[in-house]
C-alpha cells in the first residue's frame, strides 16, 4: 500500500521505522569500517566503551545522529556497564534486516 494510502498514525510509524532501519544499516556498515562487528551492539553482554563511542563519532560524523536516534527511540541504550547495545526491540529489528546468523554469535 502506498504511504499516501495509509492512515497518518500508519504513515507516522512507517516513517519511523524506516528511520530507525535506515540508522541500524548505517550502524552496521560503520562498525564494519570501523573493524567491529555487529555483535559489538546486539549482544547485551558486550556493546561499545564511551571510548569506542567518541572514536566512531569522531571518524563518521553520521554515528551521532543514528545513536541519538536510536537511543531515543529505546532501540539502543547504554548497559549496566555504560556500553552501548541494541535493546531487544533494536535486536529484533536488526535480525530482520540482516538475520540472526549474520547479527549474532553462534
Amino acid at each position: 500500500m502506498p504511504a499516501e494510502a495509509l492512515p497518518s498514525a500508519s504513515t507516522a510509524s512507517f516513517h519511523i521505522q524506516r528511520s530507525l532501519r535506515h540508522c541500524l544499516s548505517s550502524m552496521a556498515e560503520l562498525l564494519y569500517e570501523s573493524g567491529h562487528v555487529l555483535e559489538t551492539i546486539t549482544l547485551p553482554q558486550r556493546g561499545l566503551s564511551r571510548q569506542e563511542l567518541d572514536a566512531l563519532r569522531h571518524q563518521h560524523p553520521r554515528w551521532a545522529l543514528c545513536q541519538k536516534t536510536l537511543e531515543e527511540s529505546d532501540v539502543a541504550m547504554l548497559n549496566d556497564y555504560g556500553r552501548f547495545v541494541l535493546t531487544p526491540l533494536g535486536r529484533e529489528l536488526m535480525f530482520d534486516m540482516f538475520g540472526q546468523g549474520a547479527a549474532d554469535c553462534a
